[in-house]
């Protein structure tokens, strides 16, 4: 087959198969689950995985799974990835009573990796690609319970609390040359956005340690860890004004246990926090002065304070070839030049944004939602923009890549230069990873 006949057997092939693409998204979005949670969620994966007759990588980060095509085969290695995981949005009109829900639109990416590994595997097409296509199912992007996930890497169950962190310190990536995944977002005008610019982030983890006394009976003989906690936030919203515009800080810190009983000094309180900002250099800048305030709440009161430093993301860096592979199988696909916007600012953080520091990678932002990421609005208005474009645009890449002995796939490697090798990403991310006690009570 030519490359133009390889790409309208798949996608011919996927929209025959739409239907049963759509029921997997639906599915998932009716059962989320937080990260390395994924139980039921990997289960409709390897469901689907199931029927493209390939043996599936399960246990990948506890619940992640794939399944790797034309394996052994010479040529590029390139990775096509979903994730898994929801988020707690409460408000949601299909939230689980106990809060969680896909307002994140990780069910879309699913669907829409599902439906590239069913047009790719399936169509025939693999004889004519010069190189391997793995199809990836990551668990916990979403950077939520801390203490949960910490919890998982004291018992050695992870390395680190992100999936695609994890994966990497495991060694998944190792062999794999170039990255493509997406993510719903509401494209306003538009119905994609193909250049993304994003926050990276550190994460922290906060415990102030005071003295139990009874509240009523006698708290004078307390050190009052809830009060260091509230000077902290204090401190911290104080540091606002510093933060350079440019630089797209955000931090937001939230306490998780506030104490045990009402009528005992509270002595253990907890606090969760992200540094974000556009660059590593503003992260620094920007933690520095996170931990100064949180020191000086717990000098105030006497108490002692853990503070903990937990890798979080890099901004994204997309590829500019690959992405403009993505567009003009997009256009192909049917959307106009004006439906696509080239760049769009994006001051959250996403995990995937490792991943383009080490490799060629691209994460375009698709349309077929309103509403806002993680809000009771978020809405689903377009399934076909939302799940089947996505499928099709990727597989058409992916072909576009590996097509005639991998021509687009090499010149595309042999002149990338990554931000971090592989080992410079694991010593940033070690380095990234400390733990200080300062101790601030009376002697």
């Amino acid at each position: 087959m030519t490359k133009e006949e390889c790409k309208i057997k798949v996608i011919d092939l996927i929209e025959k198969h739409k239907d049963d693409i759509i029921k997997a998204a639906d599915e998932i979005y009716a059962s989320p689950e937080y990260g390395y949670r994924e139980f039921n969620t990997s289960k409709v994966v390897q469901n689907f995985f199931s029927k493209l007759n390939l043996e599936i990588e399960k246990d990948l980060g506890i619940t992640g799974c794939a399944v790797h095509a034309n394996k052994g085969k010479k040529g590029p290695k390139i990775v096509v990835m979903g994730e898994l995981d929801a988020v707690a949005s409460p408000n949601h009109k299909d939230a689980l009573a106990s809060g969680e829900a896909h307002t994140c639109g990780h069910n879309h990416q699913i669907a829409g990796m599902l439906g590239a590994s069913l047009g790719i595997i399936n169509s025939g097409v693999l004889e004519y690609l010069d190189g391997e296509v793995s199809f990836l199912a990551v668990p916990a992007e979403e950077f939520i319970e801390i203490e949960y996930r910490d919890g998982l890497r004291k018992e050695g169950k992870i390395k680190y609390l992100s999936g695609k962190q994890h994966l990497v310190a495991e060694g998944f990536f190792d062999d794999i040359d170039m990255a493509i995944m997406f993510h719903s977002y509401d494209c306003g005008d538009s119905k994609s956005i193909l250049k993304l610019r994003s926050n990276g982030f550190l994460g922290k983890k906060i415990a102030f340690k005071g003295v139990e006394a009874h509240a009523g009976g006698a708290p004078e003989k307390g050190v009052n860890a809830l009060n260091a906690a509230l000077l902290a936030m204090n401190n911290i919203h104080a540091q606002r004004e510093t933060f350079k515009d440019e630089d797209w800080v955000r931090v937001h810190p939230i306490i998780t246990k506030g104490g045990d009983l009402t009528n005992v000094v509270p002595a253990d309180v907890r606090m969760e926090s992200y540094i974000r900002a556009n660059s590593l250099e503003a992260i620094k800048s920007a933690n520095y002065k996170f931990d100064r305030a949180v020191k000086a709440g717990a000098m105030a009161v006497g108490a002692k304070v853990v503070i903990t430093d937990i890798p979080g993301y890099l901004p994204i860096v997309c590829q500019d070839e690959m992405l403009e592979l993505f567009r003009e199988n997009l256009l192909k696909l049917g959307l106009k030049p004006e439906d696509i916007a080239d760049n769009q600012d994006f001051t959250a953080s996403l995990d995937v944004g490792d991943i383009t520091h080490i490799m060629p990678a691209i994460h375009p932002m698709m349309g077929g939602i309103k509403g806002d990421l993680h809000a009771a609005n978020f809405n689903v208005v377009d399934k076909d923009l939302a799940y089947i474009i996505p499928a099709k645009a990727m597989a058409l890449t992916v072909i576009d890549l590996l097509f005639d002995n991998a021509k687009e796939a090499k010149t595309i490697i042999e002149n990338f230069t990554p931000v971090l090798t592989k080992k410079e990403y694991m010593d940033y991310l070690k380095n990234a990873d400390i733990e200080n006690e300062y101790d601030y009570s009376e002697k």
